[in-house]
């Protein structure tokens, strides 16, 4: 059952990530970087978001922070969760396409 709600969770949050990075294509985070561009790192990030964070994480928005404030979490998350750097990618581009700003 638990893995069940996890994939409704996961299924809703790729749909919200698709919806808010075609808004978003070409918006910049505050840090003025763009946003990634490739839907497919997105949905890699989703994927790898719920498998990685949702270990030790209640799944939460993405919405929650902004996307310069993901990128600091991604990088210190990266070290503490030992998680390989083209994933911590993924799962940053992931959170910011997903995020408030």
């Amino acid at each position: 059952m638990k893995m069940r709600m996890i994939g409704l969770a996961v299924s809703a949050l790729i749909l919200g990530g698709a919806v808010a990075f075609s808004s978003a294509t070409l918006a910049q985070s505050d840090d003025q970087t763009p946003q990634s561009s490739d839907p497919m790192q997105i949905a890699r990030g989703a994927k790898a978001w719920s498998e990685y964070c949702g270990r030790c994480h209640n799944i939460r928005d993405p919405s929650e922070r902004s996307g310069r404030s993901w990128s600091v979490v991604s990088k210190h998350m990266r070290v503490r969760a030992n998680i390989p750097g083209a994933t911590a990618k993924d799962i940053e581009a992931f959170l910011k396409s997903s995020s408030n700003d």
